[in-house]
Formats: structure tokens, C-alpha cells, sequence
């Protein structure tokens, strides 16, 4: 793409960097800021900066956060002894936004997947441990995408809290094989907490 501009195709380059952006709506988007005033471009600007520099992972279930501790992890009115252990900070987002859970989250961060050099010990699963021990969890619950990798990280995770004697459900199976749960519609992420199995069952199922 020749443009008249070095900056503006310097800019254009940029946005077609991010996810789903190709290079006419990378150009829609800059010229869209072009016409905007100077102070909103500005303020643009720095929420993406301080986004970036300020952000921390919640040292609770390491999801995004403003502090130390996550509002969801914070909030009193939610269910403190009920973990839902999602794959990444997407998940939940996609099941919050069913408004058909209030316990807690736990992000692993992944899922293990040997072909791709990802093992237990590159996830959050140690801390997970922990906070069932010492916290006095009820019931965790596995969102994970219902795969051959998330049903291993599944199993996986099941063993290691076998001894803690804490309740284990997973999702029903709504979701269909292969799927991921950002991408599904709100119903069916909904129905499928609300019908959450033992893990028992599902494994039978499997």
C-alpha cells in the first residue's frame, strides 16, 4: 500500500499488527483518528499507554486487575468457595458476560499441550492447589474448551486435588467438541454452568 504520507503508513502498519485488522481497515481506522480532534486522539493514545504499563494479574486467580487483588476476587457479594478454572482472561470475559456465575475464577494461563512444549509446570495450577487448601473451596468448576488438550488438563488437575477432597463439576456439554467457549453464545454458556456435571459423568461421557 503506497500512501502519501511516511506517518500515515507508519500508522497503518501498526494497527494492521493487531488481530483481525488487514491493511484497508487499519487505513479506515487512521483516518477516522485523522479527523478527529488533537485532545481525543491524545486521550486515545495514553489509555492504550497506561493500559499497557499500569495493568497487573490478580495474585489471587490471575486475571486482569487494576490492583493487587481483582474487583471479582474482591467483591463480597460473589461465592468465595466456588473456583471456576478457565483457560484464559477471554473465557472470562465470555462467562461473565452470561451473568449466570458468582463464584471466583482461576486463570491457568493455557492448557497443557505437550506437541506445543506446554506443561503443568507452565501453568497456574500450583497456585490453584493452594488456594483450595488454604481457602476451604467447596466446588470447583472447569470451563475449559472441550478438547483433547483441555480434557488432559482436566485429568490432570483432578488428580492433583483428589487428596483436598474438594467437589469437581465441569460445564455440560453445550459447548460442542472443538469449540471455544469465547465464541459461543451467551445461552449456551449459560445453560451450561447452570447444568454443570460431576466430573465423574462427564469423563464416563468422554
Amino acid at each position: 500500500m503506497q500512501l502519501s504520507s511516511t506517518l500515515l503508513e507508519n500508522a497503518v502498519n501498526e494497527f494492521s499488527k493487531l488481530p483481525g485488522i488487514g491493511k484497508k481497515t487499519a487505513l479506515r481506522l487512521v483516518l477516522h483518528l485523522l479527523k478527529q480532534d488533537t485532545e481525543k486522539v491524545s486521550a486515545f493514545g495514553e489509555a492504550i499507554i497506561k493500559m499497557r504499563t499500569n495493568i497487573k494479574f490478580c495474585t489471587r486467580c490471575h486475571n486482569v486487575s487494576d490492583n493487587d487483588i481483582c474487583l471479582l476476587c474482591s467483591n463480597p457479594m460473589r461465592k468465595q468457595n466456588i473456583i471456576c478454572v478457565v483457560e484464559s482472561i477471554k473465557d472470562v470475559i465470555a462467562l461473565e458476560n452470561t451473568q449466570q456465575f458468582n463464584g471466583t475464577y482461576h486463570v491457568l494461563g493455557g492448557i497443557i499441550s505437550p506437541l506445543d512444549g506446554i506443561g503443568p509446570d507452565q501453568l497456574n495450577i500450583e497456585s490453584l492447589a493452594n488456594r483450595v487448601q488454604k481457602e476451604g473451596t467447596e466446588e470447583i468448576v472447569f470451563a475449559l474448551n472441550p478438547t483433547i488438550q483441555g480434557d488432559t488438563t482436566i485429568y490432570y488437575i483432578q488428580k492433583k486435588l483428589q487428596p483436598l477432597g474438594v467437589k469437581i463439576t465441569t460445564i455440560a456439554r453445550g459447548v460442542a467438541f472443538g469449540g471455544e467457549l469465547e465464541y459461543a453464545d451467551e445461552l449456551t454458556l449459560g445453560r451450561s454452568l447452570q447444568n454443570r456435571m460431576p466430573i465423574e459423568n462427564y469423563v464416563a461421557n468422554r
